[in-house]
């Protein structure tokens, strides 16, 4: 068999070229297929460095510091992620400007770990605060109430006493008498009247204070008219018209006491009708009664 040496060269260059192109070919494809998925890969990058720095600026947003120096850290911290934010949303993909920024970021997330562990130090040390505050104002509302509660039994317990040594009198009489001698004997008839006799007792208190007391004897007639009027006396705020006045030494000890009231001139004669009496140590009444002349 004779072969054609030309057929036979063009035959080879024809093979060669087509398994050049196919190699050409599946290069290319693989090529372009690399380029994109690098290109994708960049653009993920950039993608999750835009994510990581909103998600930065936004916690910048959501932290609020009363201290001017943290408040001013963060707003320059603020400052400097929108720049970066702003720098690699204009910028196309590329690795070496994808890589600077993220070192960037890198630094500034290293930044922000100290500035935000500042914040919840201070943070933690506030809480404490307020709650030792509380904790304060609470132990402060309950010695307050403690104190208030002292303070009232306290006046309680000086009221009880002084309630306790005030002079307390019992047993009053009074009775009419036609005369102001020895000899004068009791009447009812208020014609005939010339003196009333007061009697009452004191009793004995050991808390009292021990001395002269002054008792006073206030006698209103029926028409309720100061009778042997002696003039009046006052007590601060408050006076009283008595009858008569009469100085006691008092011991602690029970004391019977009887005073007569001779009527003035002006009381006589004596009108009919229910004749008041009431007994005062100082301003104080200590009791009280009735006389009925007729």
């Amino acid at each position: 068999m004779i072969v054609n040496p030309q057929l036979f060269n063009y035959r080879l260059i024809t093979g060669s070229l087509i398994v050049v192109i196919a190699a050409v070919t599946v290069y290319s494809f693989t090529n372009n297929q690399s380029i994109e998925a690098h290109q994708q890969f960049l653009e993920q990058e950039k993608k999750l460095v835009e994510n990581e720095l909103s998600h930065m600026i936004q916690r910048y947003d959501d932290v609020y510091s009363t201290n001017s120096l943290i408040a001013s850290q963060l707003e320059i911290a603020k400052l400097d992620a929108k720049n970066a934010l702003d720098s690699i949303r204009l910028i196309r993909s590329d690795v070496a400007v994808i890589s600077k920024v993220k070192q960037r970021v890198s630094v500034l997330q290293s930044k922000n770990n100290r500035l935000f562990h500042t914040i919840d130090s201070l943070k933690d040390v506030t809480l404490q605060l307020q709650e030792d505050k509380l904790l304060a104002f609470n132990e402060l509302q309950k010695e307050r109430s403690e104190n208030k509660y002292l303070a009232e039994k306290h006046k309680a317990l000086l009221k009880s006493i002084e309630e306790a040594s005030i002079l307390k009198a019992n047993a009053f009489s009074a009775k009419a008498f036609n005369g102001i001698s020895e000899q004068a004997v009791i009447t009812h008839k208020a014609s005939k009247a010339k003196s009333i006799e007061v009697c009452f007792t004191i009793a004995e208190n050991s808390l009292a204070p021990k001395g002269e007391k002054d008792i006073y004897v206030q006698v209103l007639n029926p028409l309720n008219n100061v009778f042997a009027d002696k003039g009046a006396i006052n007590f601060d705020d408050s006076s009283l018209i008595y009858s008569l006045k009469k100085v006691v030494s008092y011991q602690n000890q029970v004391i019977d006491i009887c005073l007569n009231i001779n009527a003035d001139e002006d009381d006589q004669p004596l009108i009919e009708g229910t004749y008041y009496i009431n007994v005062f140590n100082k301003d104080r009444r200590l009791g009280s009664t009735q006389l009925q002349l007729n």
